[in-house]
């Protein structure tokens, strides 16, 4: 019998770390990741693309113990020199980490705006697995009509008076 999971006559063979014998393994993760039902791939070891029902984008999820982080791109910045016109945009996303999302927050790498979790393998079940994919996805959609306006507002050019 593998060692990472327990047969339960029920509902059959469980992650031990719902047991809170062990951390959850790349195997128990890619379990979850089955019972989602949403259309995924493996792209990298202990990576995976899960497509998103609505056309919306991708999220992906790295294996990476002791945490499993998902992340998701939701635009690319524009070329602007000058983050002091960008501060509306970096403000909302902060208000949005505040108020508006129960799992992840909004961030920058490189010149993608991403929003982003970490969740501990130790404690992770499937719920919470599951409520933060939920949570990045309806967060992005849901906000991406107000910080599309922001970006453009804030990368248009300055009309000079004079």
């Amino acid at each position: 019998m593998n060692p990472a999971r327990v047969r339960n006559p029920r509902v059959g063979l469980i992650p031990t770390s719902e047991l809170g014998v062990a951390m959850m393994t790349r195997e128990d993760l890619e379990s979850y990741l089955i019972r989602m039902e949403h259309d995924f791939e493996e792209i990298e070891e202990s990576m995976w693309r899960i497509e998103s029902e609505d056309d919306g984008a991708p999220v992906v999820v790295i294996y990476t113990p002791p945490v499993v982080v998902m992340r998701l791109k939701v635009m690319n910045l524009p070329e602007v020199s000058d983050d002091g016109r960008m501060a509306a945009l970096y403000r909302r996303m902060l208000e949005l980490n505040a108020t508006d999302i129960v799992h992840g927050s909004y961030g920058i790498e490189a010149q993608e705006i991403v929003l982003s979790d970490a969740l501990e393998l130790e404690t992770l079940d499937f719920v919470e697995l599951r409520s933060s994919y939920e949570s990045l996805t309806m967060a992005a959609s849901s906000h991406m009509a107000e910080l599309i306006g922001i970006v453009e507002q804030s990368a248009a050019p300055a009309v000079q008076e004079g």
